[in-house]
């Protein structure tokens, strides 16, 4: 079954307490519907930053009912399919990502989507990597902003989670309420002007519920391999989070002693970046395919 989410249901929090846009059954296929993460603000690049209502940032739609997740159970979302819109928005400025202290003024960059590609200028079109930015569950506790990554989800922006991937989550509240947004045309690792090429879009999803299957942190697997996104107060932390949990994922499922495996993943396994734009920073550690089909292990 098929089941189709207008964008005009999105929340700016994820929060337990929101009422469900949709209830679906475990094995659904969703149509949602998303805003890029301005909700349609920057209609040009004369915009101003004093034009922006910052307090409008991150829609997610959703939240989506998924009916037999309880808490302790891990929730699969598999992207089957995103269609773009035909343009995109990128911005920066004084206090805006990595290089915002250098920054004067406020710049917005209209980017078309033409020819399967997204034109930044004249001389350079871009190849497309549709994307979600912003994608996750209630969280444990009180809500979270959207703009804010957590072991629930939320705003990880990772480059991975895209066509193909599956995404597992830890269920916190009854039926998940899961959410998305925050699409992008394109986006390299860091997202360090605060942006990517940020985009209305049609995203396909399939979920699921794994029963009681518990999860520190979001996971994602594609035909390449398993990666953990860990988000922390420091990309240093983040790090660090990744590769312990990974860790701890993994042993049980191995013969090997801890000193084995954490060389093995020293040879093997790859920290990456995700982005070290948002309230809290988030990285992922990856382990190739060949290490998991070597021991049989698998994340469902």
């Amino acid at each position: 079954m098929t089941m189709t989410l207008s964008k005009e249901h999105f929340v700016y929090a994820m929060d337990k307490d929101h009422p469900p846009a949709l209830h679906v059954s475990s094995g659904t296929t969703i149509q949602v519907h998303t805003y890029d993460c301005f909700q349609g603000q920057i209609k040009s690049e004369d915009t101003e930053i004093n034009a922006v209502d910052w307090n409008r940032i991150n829609p997610a739609t959703g939240p989506v009912y998924i009916e037999e997740a309880e808490p302790g159970d891990t929730l699969k979302v598999t992207i089957q399919d995103i269609q773009l819109g035909d343009r995109g928005v990128m911005v920066t400025g004084p206090d805006l990502g990595v290089m915002g202290h250098r920054m004067e003024t406020f710049q917005a960059k209209i980017i078309p989507i033409q020819g399967g590609k997204a034109v930044f200028n004249k001389d350079l079109s871009l190849p497309l990597n549709p994307m979600i930015g912003v994608i996750g569950v209630a969280p444990e506790g009180d809500a979270v902003s959207c703009g804010t990554p957590g072991a629930h989800g939320g705003n990880m922006d990772t480059k991975e989670v895209t066509t193909g991937a599956s995404l597992f989550f830890p269920v916190f509240q009854k039926g998940a309420l899961l959410s998305l947004g925050d699409l992008h045309a394109a986006m390299g690792d860091g997202e360090i002007s605060v942006s990517g090429v940020e985009i209305p879009a049609e995203v396909s999803i399939r979920v699921e519920v794994i029963k009681n299957r518990t999860l520190p942190f979001p996971f994602l697997k594609n035909e390449d391999g398993l990666s953990i996104l860990a988000s922390k107060e420091t990309l240093d932390e983040a790090v660090e989070a990744a590769v312990e949990h990974m860790i701890d994922f993994l042993q049980p499922k191995t013969d090997l002693s801890l000193s084995e495996l954490t060389m093995l993943m020293s040879a093997a396994g790859q920290v990456q970046v995700s982005q070290v734009v948002d309230p809290l920073k988030t990285a992922r550690f990856f382990v190739p395919d060949q290490v998991l089909e070597a021991y049989s292990i698998s994340i469902e």
